[in-house]
């Protein structure tokens, strides 16, 4: 209906018209906005495994007072550091070749820590150039912070401080908590699982199931990541104990897609490692469930929570 200035009259705009009549144009709903996603095939095969690997001995491992010279994230590797690394590397190669693949490839995941990135290039000696899909340097998975430069007679009494607050919950002053540990490393699962599902560590039309990723990290940070990823309670956490240095932990696709730590391990291992026996019932679980599948016979996912003995 015509209009003339200082007249009111109700104006009719149709669904496919902005305000002036012109025709919209309609939203682009392709995955052409999204190149990542445009290249995501109907179905992106998990990587074969998950590959933990704590640091090698450094410097901090066998003297304590190097903590008050250097800078943590500097503290670097001893001569057996590094050979314990280059072992780590020939151990995780000759599993790989053990499967008989041919189109094998391990992308890294490393804390920008000095003794990490250290270990990872003793790691990366045992795999031809072409084997390896990336690198990805990433600060979440770094040690925990214990407060800058460490006084070693202050330490002593914090850490047994720790021992008698609860080794998860004890945060160093003008530092970190194992919890604390606990909210990064969340953030960082959440992108490690984007990148799964996504597929980004290989070309388009090259997605293959014998990826591996290896994250190369520190003793406390991989037994967070653990918690984290299989929902383990703090209690269950608190049974942990480290790594070795150079050490590795294995969680491997089952025959479900799930990953589990007993398709590597033997459950001798993992009772080592710490892992309690509903934890291992519920890593039999793991070998044979799907992705998006929940256990509901587990401690924290189902009515079992509400049957334990709280004695």
């Amino acid at each position: 209906m015509p209009t003339t200035f200082g007249t009111w009259a109700p104006v009719s705009i149709f669904c496919c018209e902005d305000a002036l009549g012109r025709r919209r144009r309609r939203p682009d709903t392709s995955l052409s906005l999204f190149p990542e996603k445009a290249t995501v095939s109907p179905f992106i095969p998990r990587p074969r495994r998950i590959i933990l690997v704590r640091h090698g001995q450094s410097q901090g491992n066998v003297d304590e007072t190097a903590y008050t010279r250097v800078p943590d994230p500097k503290i670097r590797l001893t001569e057996k550091g590094w050979e314990q690394a280059e072992c780590c590397g020939r151990r995780i190669n000759e599993m790989i070749l053990k499967d008989g693949a041919d189109d094998w490839k391990v992308y890294f995941y490393v804390s920008p820590y000095e003794r990490t990135l250290q270990t990872l290039r003793g790691v990366g000696k045992a795999f031809d150039y072409e084997r390896i899909a990336g690198v990805r340097e990433e600060p979440r998975v770094r040690e925990q912070d214990f407060g800058n430069f460490q006084d070693r007679e202050k330490m002593r009494v914090e850490k047994s401080l720790r021992l008698r607050y609860g080794r998860f919950f004890y945060r160093f002053p003008n530092g970190e908590s194992a919890a604390d540990v606990y909210d990064r490393i969340t953030g960082f699962r959440e992108t490690l699982r984007a990148d799964i599902d996504i597929g980004r560590f290989q070309p388009p039309g090259q997605q293959s199931p014998n990826m591996n990723l290896v994250i190369v990290s520190h003793g406390l940070t991989l037994r967070v990541f653990l918690m984290r990823w299989y929902k383990w309670t703090v209690d269950q956490f608190e049974s942990l104990n480290n790594f070795d240095n150079g050490g590795i932990m294995v969680m491997e696709t089952g025959s479900g897609g799930r990953y589990s730590l007993l398709v590597h391990h033997t459950p001798e291992e993992l009772r080592t490692f710490g892992l309690t026996e509903p934890m291992l019932i519920d890593q039999e679980w793991q070998m044979v469930a799907k992705p998006g599948e929940l256990n509901y016979n587990w401690l924290t996912a189902g009515p079992s929570f509400f049957t334990r003995d709280e004695t």
